[in-house]
């Protein structure tokens, strides 16, 4: 398991994944894509409003903690947000949301146990973020809601990941629909790549994240998990966030946010063998070692401890 967690670290720890780390092909036929070794992206919500931790972290002290908690579980990647994304959340204002991330950026950050993430929509915020030690800025609006972030990215040099939304929090989950909504996300993100690199992003700092759960039904996310290799098809690390998401209470006939580690599990591990390269979860050390696991079933270089 420590070896596992110091693996994780290891490929993190350069300033962007690179296509190359590919173990397995796709077989002719199938639906799977080369999968690459996964990548675990902990989340540290700094809200009182989040749908699943709410509260629990608001207090700088108890978000670092957690923080290292999640590092030393095997997290590669501490995802800080300060604004919820919930649906039906309201924005938070700009002076808010920096006076929730910034003291856990930089303790978190100046400890060095894994990369940081800043989770915004806000140049500066992700700017103050990005001096006091993120490396990481995950844009849930893809750079639709502050077109100036994608400039703050390029600037500094830091990676970005782009996800699909349709709307805003506030209303993306009023009756979502999509002619196809692979066909349709993939476009997206396709648009949304074009843009970064328009503004001075190189295309190997941009991930991409189809966004589970953000104006998307049950139907939707399924049919985004099954195609998910034709979104990998794009040559961007895919990242994949179904933690805890409700979809997966619904299909285990009613389960709440503290039961969907189960369908977390199966969600990743089937993304995994898609091609999906960062996981970002809520329970760090159960997915390590599942993903671990399932890792190794796609490998033909599996070391000689674990034979």
């Amino acid at each position: 398991m420590a070896m596992m967690a110091a693996e994780l670290r290891v490929c993190c720890s350069k300033a962007v994944i690179k296509n190359k780390s590919t173990t397995r092909t796709a077989r002719p036929g199938s639906n799977t894509a080369p999968v690459r070794a996964p990548v675990i992206m902990g989340v540290v919500n700094v809200t009182p409003d989040s749908f699943s931790d709410g509260g629990l972290f608001l207090d700088a002290d108890a978000a670092v903690e957690h923080g290292r908690r999640l590092a030393a579980e095997g997290a590669a990647i501490l995802d800080v947000g300060g604004e919820s994304t919930r649906p039906g959340a309201e924005p938070v204002p700009e002076d808010e949301e920096l006076g929730r991330v910034l003291p856990v950026v930089e303790r978190l950050a100046g400890e060095g146990a894994a990369r940081i993430s800043i989770d915004t929509t806000k140049s500066p915020v992700a700017r103050a973020a990005i001096d006091a030690g993120a490396t990481i800025v995950n844009d849930v609006s893809a750079f639709r809601f502050d077109p100036g972030l994608a400039g703050v990215v390029a600037d500094a040099g830091v990676d970005c990941c782009l996800m699909h939304m349709l709307g805003e929090p506030r209303t993306m989950q009023i009756d979502p629909r999509y002619e196809d909504v692979v066909s349709d996300v993939k476009a997206f993100l396709e648009e949304r790549l074009a843009f970064a690199t328009g503004e001075g992003i190189p295309e190997e700092r941009v991930w991409l994240d189809p966004g589970i759960g953000f104006g998307k039904t049950t139907r939707h996310n399924l049919e985004l998990l099954r195609r998910l290799d034709e979104l990998v098809a794009i040559g961007r690390p895919v990242v994949i966030g179904t933690s805890r998401k409700s979809f997966l209470g619904k299909l285990a006939g009613g389960r709440d946010e503290g039961e969907r580690l189960p369908g977390t599990i199966a969600t990743n591990v089937l993304a995994l063998e898609r091609g999906a390269t960062v996981f970002r979860v809520h329970d760090v050390a159960q997915n390590v070692d599942a993903l671990a696991v399932a890792a190794a079933t796609f490998r033909l270089d599996v070391g000689e401890g674990a034979r």
